[in-house]
């Protein structure tokens, strides 16, 4: 038996086809192509669909069923796009679309909620019930796995982590609110502490390594503190404080047995997770030691939502 799972993302549509062991055995990518109307993206959605079931020599009869992850505010019982900026979706009903097109029936989800049950089901979640993942990228995601199952509070608009404020009245955030979680601890927040700390010191080796301001990443201060250099260190140590602040909130509210992270800062390794661990040793509200919550660095990638995507009937109502 094999599901399809779709990650549908503003740059990129990518389809894969997955067998019974969560393995992707056969995968396609097009590009969104956007702004252009939902009919057209479905369209591209369901080419693609097709591309992959004949590069994996695979009937449309041979599938169970279709899952897809997409940004924004997705009702999973009715299959219905409420709302996603990125996409220019309101009120879409994407699964009665696609299924007119293909005949299966489809599983509608967010995006993040997607990606963190595919990590459960095969990724550095396995084997846990109750999971959280946080995507440190141009904001910061969450997924919140509770009992198996993915959480989405009554409206569908829950496991919003990065727009928890961790400083009141502090950096604004592109949601409105003042001092979020995300306007600290993403890829971008990185990004701009770094610049900020350039800026303060002329001669930090920060800018030998970035060449310039609008050649900053996030990797530019981490790179900067394995050189040495004060004002990088300074940097790295801030970021990590405040991206621990996040997650021990995080910890205290649902005590998961697992807290992932995951984006490409996560390529730091253990010089990100070591320091986090002590914080969250440090503040996190725990009265045992031997169940406290442990933390590790998702390992699926962009294929976490297709995974997801492609079992998400499992946990259909």
């Amino acid at each position: 038996m094999y599901n399809i799972g779709i990650d549908l993302g503003g740059t990129n549509i990518k389809v894969g086809l997955v067998d019974e062991e969560y393995n992707i055995i056969a995968k396609a990518t097009t590009k969104t192509d956007l702004p252009r109307p939902a009919e057209e993206i479905c369209g591209s959605i369901v080419e693609t669909v097709w591309e992959v079931l004949n590069q994996a020599k695979v009937t449309i009869g041979e599938v169970n069923s279709i899952g897809i992850g997409t940004p924004g505010t997705a009702n999973r019982n009715s299959g219905i796009v409420l709302y996603s900026c990125n996409l220019g979706f309101k009120n879409t009903d994407l699964r009665s679309i696609i299924k007119g097109k293909l005949g299966k029936e489809v599983y509608v989800e967010n995006d993040a909620n997607a990606a963190a049950f595919g990590e459960v089901l095969a990724g550095a979640g396995k084997g846990y019930r109750d999971v959280v993942v946080v995507t440190l990228g141009t904001g910061v995601g969450g997924g919140i796995i509770i009992d198996g199952k993915i959480y989405t509070g009554f409206n569908f608009c829950g496991a919003e982590l990065g727009h928890t404020v961790i400083r009141f009245g502090g950096r604004q955030c592109g949601c409105g609110r003042k001092g979020c979680f995300e306007a600290y601890s993403s890829a971008t927040a990185l990004i701009n502490m770094t610049k900020e700390g350039m800026e303060a010191h002329p001669d930090s080796k920060m800018w030998e390594i970035a060449g310039s301001l609008d050649g900053v990443d996030g990797k530019t201060a981490f790179d900067g503190w394995r050189a040495g250099d004060a004002a990088a260190s300074a940097v790295v140590d801030m970021y990590i404080e405040y991206l621990g602040c996040g997650l021990t909130n995080i910890v205290n509210t649902f005590q998961p047995e697992m807290l992932l992270i995951g984006g490409g800062i996560c390529k730091e390794g253990e010089n990100l997770t070591k320091p986090l661990e002590k914080i969250l040793a440090r503040d996190s509200y725990c009265i045992d030691p031997e169940r406290s919550t442990k933390l590790d660095i998702a390992k699926l990638g962009n294929d976490a939502g297709i995974i997801g995507a492609a079992y998400l009937y499992t946990i259909a109502e």
